[in-house]
């Protein structure tokens, strides 16, 4: 596996990326098309509105359950972790921190974690800004 960084640490599905939503895209287009052109706008309209649901339903259903649990087990890993490092509960100061730098603190080496976090709340550094200050990036090859 490649090692993970800031510039490729994104991740495709690719049936469903690649496939599925350019086929549904192609039937949109296509209904969008009747639907200008044709003389039964009615149904054209409706077929369109289908398929804008199926793309929207997609979407939703396959970010939702992931994304939720994926956050969940990243804070108690980085929980578990912060605990490791300082023989404290992260729970007592997790308030200060927003989900957002949370997920882009995970990326940081074990020595660089706790100047970074920090860092983050003194400079009020976004998940963005995070990322981008890691030297030393541990990846995160198990996400969904």
């Amino acid at each position: 596996m490649k090692k993970q960084s800031y510039k490729n640490h994104v991740r495709f599905y690719p049936a469903h990326h690649f496939v599925y939503y350019p086929i549904l895209i192609v039937f949109l287009g296509i209904s969008v098309y009747f639907t200008i052109t044709s003389a039964e706008k009615l149904v054209w309209g409706f077929i369109t509105a289908i398929f804008v649901y199926l793309f929207w339903l997609a979407y939703m259903l396959r970010q939702h359950y992931a994304l939720i649990l994926q956050n969940r087990i990243i804070k108690a890993e980085f929980r578990y972790r912060y605990f490791v490092l300082t023989g404290s509960p992260f729970e007592a100061i997790e308030y200060k921190y927003t989900e957002d730098q949370i997920f882009a603190l995970r990326f940081a080496s074990d020595a660089e974690l706790l100047p970074l976090m920090q860092r983050a709340l003194v400079e009020n550094l976004s998940g963005e800004d995070i990322k981008q200050a890691i030297n030393h990036w541990k990846g995160d090859y198990n996400r969904v």
